[in-house]
């Protein structure tokens, strides 16, 4: 893809349209691609190189992605005849029959799905550090994490594998590694995407499914071709007044946006994170809205942080007993890794009506988010509370599992409460550190409100573009 790092998802459309480039020429071109990087950043696990071929042979549809090339994470979408594994050696053998609602959408759009990214096990953990695979090591620094669990998904885009990857956020799986790696990468509102058919919602709700990009007109026009609810969805969000793609170059206003940079956790805040995001708030205020630092904790996090792992660990604990019953078998401790196994031991000791509150507060905190932003039209604040991190210390498969949990919340600690809330939320690469390592900087808004999102986050990629920053590691 080397000769095409220029364009992103739409560029490449248009130069298929154009009759420029083939579908075919830009598969092969993502195909040299991976064949000369992944090796070293390990981001795709499998490639589906002649099922590609064959889609091509069949006729794209005339969408607005067609001839793309594009990947699948490995959790949740699926693609018939291609492995999902979750990250996990319980899954190993486990080879859909059928597509995803989002996938069927995909293709729709005249997308070729060429491969799988690596996750980490089950997607528990902000990442991609992965027994069953390997690790998966960001292209800025290849001792550094690429962030997770989406983070083959942000390692391949950011290598120029392809312009944009399936991604998913339950905790900010999306915005985690999407800052790592120097990308656009939005959660939409709970709802906006579907999980279906096998699924009505993931993780109690928390899950959303999206890309991640290296443009915000991207994972606007994306969200064009994959949202709204499909027959047997259990709920529903308001759909957009007209489409994503339009509020990209909309103009926003002066919007009332609310900042802050102290973790709410109480973990140590680097430096470069706080000087994306007050730099940030100080560009937005050129750019005539209405900035005010936000002192007053937005949350508990400790009470939401309950609620978040009750809610988690029990529905991995469904999903790897249900595995287990097709295996014909008890799940066991040398099936999963050891905070897998730990997640499904705490999900055991749960008292019976633990999930049914932990929903309630969930819920809770979307009420109390919906108050606050009666006076805000966005929240900002880092997207992490340090750049991308060494690799190593958030292994799954580590016995001390205080270490990693330390090395979990002093990482990520901003970007979980979003999924509880269900509103909108998007990382931007905005910021770069003298090690030339990318930061993000987050930006929520009300549910259901990813408009707003892409009207100001547009503005700010006009403002401060980074289409041109990647780093090459041929």
């Amino acid at each position: 893809m080397d000769e095409f790092r220029d364009f992103d998802g739409l560029g490449l459309a248009q130069l298929v349209r154009d009759n420029q480039v083939s579908p075919r020429e830009l598969l092969d071109a993502a195909m040299a691609r991976y064949e000369a990087i992944n090796p070293t950043i390990n981001a795709v696990i499998c490639e589906f190189y002649d099922l590609a071929c064959w889609s091509i042979d069949q006729g794209l549809p005339e969408g607005a992605f067609r001839g793309v090339p594009f990947l699948l994470k490995d959790t949740s979408a699926f693609l018939t005849g291609t492995p999902t594994t979750y990250g996990s050696r319980m899954f190993r053998d486990h080879i859909a029959d059928h597509n995803s609602t989002l996938v069927n959408r995909y293709l729709k759009s005249g997308l070729v799905i060429f491969g799988k990214t690596n996750a980490p096990e089950m997607g528990l953990a902000g990442s991609t550090e992965n027994a069953f695979y390997g690790d998966t090591r960001n292209p800025w620094d290849v001792t550094r994490t690429a962030g997770g669990s989406s983070g083959g998904a942000a390692a391949a885009v950011a290598a120029g594998l392809a312009p944009l990857a399936h991604a998913t956020d339950g905790g900010g799986s999306i915005r985690i590694p999407a800052s790592a790696c120097g990308l656009v990468g939005l959660k939409p509102s709970r709802a906006r995407t579907p999980m279906g058919p096998d699924y009505g919602e993931g993780w109690g709700g928390m899950a959303a499914q999206h890309v991640v990009s290296r443009t915000v007109r991207d994972s606007a026009a994306m969200l064009d071709v994959t949202q709204g609810a499909a027959p047997g969805d259990p709920y529903a969000v308001r759909s957009p007044d007209r489409p994503y793609l339009e509020e990209v170059t909309a103009n926003p206003g002066s919007l009332r946006i609310g900042f802050f940079t102290t973790p709410p956790n109480g973990a140590a805040l680097d430096k470069e994170c706080d000087k994306a995001t007050r730099d940030t708030a100080v560009l937005l205020e050129r750019l005539g809205h209405k900035v005010e630092e936000i002192i007053t904790p937005l949350y508990d996090t400790e009470e939401l942080g309950l609620a978040w792992w009750t809610i988690v660990v029990t529905t991995v604990n469904i999903s790897l007993t249900n595995r287990a019953k097709i295996l014909g078998r008890e799940v066991r401790q040398d099936d999963v890794e050891a905070v897998t196994w730990a997640a499904l031991e705490s999900s055991r000791a749960l008292a019976p009506d633990a999930y049914g509150r932990a929903i309630m507060t969930m819920h809770n905190h979307g009420r109390t988010m919906a108050r606050f932003y009666e006076n805000y039209d966005v929240i900002m604040s880092p997207t992490l509370a340090r750049p991308a991190i060494k690799l190593g210390l958030m292994r799954m498969d580590r016995e001390n599992l205080e270490e990693f949990d330390k090395a979990e919340m002093s990482f990520c600690p901003f970007s979980f409460a979003q999924n509880m809330s269900g509103e909108p939320s998007i990382s931007l690469p905005l910021h770069w550190t003298p090690d030339n390592l990318p930061v993000g900087v987050m930006l929520s808004a009300p549910f259901g409100d990813e408009a707003t999102l892409f009207k100001v986050a547009g503005q700010l990629e006009r403002a401060k573009p980074w289409i041109e920053k990647y780093k090459d590691i041929t």
